[in-house]
């Protein structure tokens, strides 16, 4: 211990260089961090915060683009409503369009829209933290994010192409977003309608009003659905809710870029570490025989090493993070999608403090080698 704070005192330029170059390090991955979960809660926040235990799809249907390609039949949510393990099933619809909201005072607020067509009744009618629930067959709850657009309660949304008019009568308590787009949820008849393509005077086709994009399940409490079994007896494809987060648009391709770039960072933050305490070790050959000859352990020596270490990379993650968290906090009120997490940063400041520590053990097996003669001439 007293060698270890002694070298920390009095080669402080030095360490305090490697701290730097650890901060920075910390610094880049709670950004990563933050833009990560931002990146998530932008794609499939829609998602998360359906009560849903698995969606099923139609039998066959790609699993990276299920929700814009699936197209299943009402009838089967009540075939998975009858099984034994299901405690609740109920179609539900998604597509994404382009609209315009006319405000109270007129003007015309272009904007994109998923929308999720829900039976009112259901499970997956959402609560509203201002307006009223869904029941009205032209009315919408849109997500919270919505307002940032200009859009408030009580004003109207066309549909481009279609002409249909909906009225925003609620908003959700927080962010509801399905592949970077606002989720605004409707009777799941209004969206029949809609992704038939039937404006408000046109005929809807045959069949519209039997179709949705998959049948959300929900389990019975304590028990767990048997999908393949489902699947077998009603003829659908179903996924957990997880796994449904890959049939978002660029769900997984974000993610995958994301986390590599993550993984990158910890590989480079071990090797920089391990870097330094080798060129630090060669440095200190001469010194290290010395107190090796005067009867100090080779556990005493790794000890002492691994305690600095510990001590550079435990406060220079603290200052990273925290200068980190402050300019993360300065992002969440851009449009940038950003969010910081406790959990994902705490997990994220482990692993940098975890590799950089085995950087460094790695590094000090050179202690091991120190010949105690070199310090007393025995290589002469």
């Amino acid at each position: 211990m007293f060698l270890a704070w002694r070298e920390l005192i009095f080669a402080r330029a030095r360490f305090g260089l490697m701290g730097g170059v650890v901060a920075l390090i910390a610094v880049l991955v709670v950004l990563l961090s933050g833009l990560s979960s931002g990146l998530v809660n932008d794609g499939v926040s829609g998602l998360q915060r359906l009560p849903v235990t698995a969606f099923a799809f139609a039998e066959g249907t790609k699993t990276d683009s299920a929700f814009s390609r699936s197209v299943v039949d009402v009838k089967q949510a009540e075939a998975w409503r009858g099984r034994d393990d299901v405690g609740d099933a109920t179609p539900f619809g998604n597509m994404l369009v382009n609209a315009k909201a006319t405000t109270a005072g007129g003007a015309q607020v272009p904007i994109d829209l998923a929308l999720f067509g829900v039976d009112p009744g259901s499970f997956l009618a959402p609560d509203v933290a201002e307006g009223s629930r869904l029941g009205e067959p032209d009315g919408i709850v849109v997500s919270r994010t919505v307002l940032d657009e200009g859009v408030a309660v009580g004003d109207t949304v066309v549909i481009d192409r279609l002409g249909t008019r909906l009225k925003v009568i609620g908003v959700t308590g927080d962010q509801h977003t399905f592949g970077h787009v606002d989720v605004a949820y409707l009777p799941l008849r209004t969206w029949q309608q809609v992704h038939a393509g039937a404006g408000p005077d046109d005929e809807v086709r045959a069949g519209a009003y039997e179709e949705a994009t998959a049948i959300a399940l929900r389990a019975r409490d304590g028990d767990r659905i048997d999908l393949a079994a489902g699947d077998a007896a009603v003829g659908t494809t179903s996924m957990t809710l997880e796994e449904s987060f890959g049939a978002s648009p660029g769900y997984t391709a974000e993610t995958a870029t994301l986390t590599l770039i993550q993984v990158f960072l910890y590989a480079i933050s071990a090797l920089v570490v391990g870097t330094f305490f080798t060129v630090w070790t060669i440095q200190r050959k001469h010194e290290l025989a010395v107190i090796r000859a005067m009867g100090a352990s080779t556990g005493y020596l790794m000890r002492d090493t691994m305690i600095q270490a510990t001590v550079i990379l435990a406060v220079s993650t603290a200052v990273g993070f925290l200068l980190g968290v402050g300019g993360g906090t300065l992002l969440t009120t851009t449009p940038m999608p950003f969010a910081l997490e406790a959990g994902p940063l705490v997990v994220a400041a482990l692993l940098l403090i975890g590799l950089g520590l085995a950087g460094a053990a790695a590094a000090v097996g050179r202690i091991v080698r120190v010949d105690p003669l070199a310090a007393l001439g025995g290589q002469r």
